[in-house]
């Protein structure tokens, strides 16, 4: 594995920071949002993107250059807007510093965004989709899938078919800086989504797929991991970003479910002579990077 050849990140927690309680993740119950409300979630948004302002200058001091932030940087956010925050000229100073770092920053909203749901679903996918848009705005971020906002599909509702088209027609619903930064991922479930499933959407709406290896590996389709990294390599207008990582269960717990990742990176990465940025999605994040850093360099 050549790390000098890529450009590679990870992912929302840096636990070589976090000993020192450096954190983007403070976040409340509801039972306390209600009882302290929206200053109480000032000041916790205005500490998380402090703290993630230190932890970019981190990563730019230790050769990082690709970032995927939380998306959970904002406590309750789906209940105020970001403007009407107590600390808000603190915080948008703060994040207008963070964009002004040379650095590519992605963000993975959760699973419970389904662009193809319907009724309270959809509402509060638009609502959790946009808030993560405007943090990219005010970070002075120009729109493109450069700083991609990546997602999955969802369900298939009992019809893929249907369900891709409902996805595409929901994603008119969508401000144009938003439609400009949306990406979508292929799953790592059989009933789900392939990369090749995936290209319909692209064919529609020019989002384009990232393209997860471990995802692949689980759920492959009909195509060879070369055949679906360069369907998904072919649907972007910028330099990718995929996401890698090792099974847990392959390499370290055979009893760990299907689905879960790796601590370590134990694989080479295959970019098929193309140039790509690549997210490790490992459990051990940077310090897993900096351990095939070292090996590589004890080998040299």
């Amino acid at each position: 594995m050549n790390l000098s050849s890529l450009n590679v990140g990870y992912a929302c927690i840096n636990l070589s920071l976090q000993a020192d309680k450096i954190t983007t993740n403070r976040r409340m119950i509801r039972k306390t949002f209600t009882e302290r409300g929206i200053a109480y979630a000032s000041e916790l948004a205005l500490k998380n993107v402090q703290d993630l302002l230190k932890i970019v200058d981190w990563n730019l001091e230790n050769g990082f250059y690709l970032f995927r932030i939380s998306s959970e940087l904002f406590p309750w956010a789906s209940e105020y807007k970001i403007a009407d925050l107590p600390d808000f000229a603190d915080i948008r100073e703060t994040l207008e510093a963070i964009g002004s770092r040379p650095v590519r920053l992605t963000i993975h909203p959760g699973p419970f965004n389904h662009l193809a749901g319907q009724g309270k679903v959809l509402d509060n996918t638009l609502v959790d989709l946009e808030y993560q848009s405007e943090l990219f705005d005010l970070m002075g971020l120009k729109p493109s899938h450069w700083n991609k906002i990546n997602i999955h599909v969802g369900g298939t509702y009992g019809d893929k078919t249907a369900t891709l088209a409902r996805f595409c027609q929901n994603f008119n619903l969508l401000s144009e800086n938003l439609r400009a930064r949306l990406t979508v991922e292929n799953d790592d479930r059989q009933s789900l989504y392939t990369v090749v499933d995936l290209v319909s959407v692209y064919e529609r709406t020019g989002i384009p797929i990232v393209f997860d290896y471990f995802h692949h590996h689980l759920n492959p389709g009909l195509q060879t991991e070369e055949e679906a990294f360069l369907t998904a390599y072919n649907t972007w207008d910028v330099r990718p970003v995929f996401h890698f990582s090792d099974s847990r269960r392959e390499h370290e717990d055979p009893k760990a479910r299907r689905e879960a990742h790796a601590d370590w990176l134990y694989s080479p990465v295959n970019t098929y002579g193309k140039e790509v940025d690549i997210v490790f999605e490992c459990k051990m994040k940077e310090k897993a990077i900096l351990k095939l850093r070292s090996n590589a360099l004890s080998e040299n």
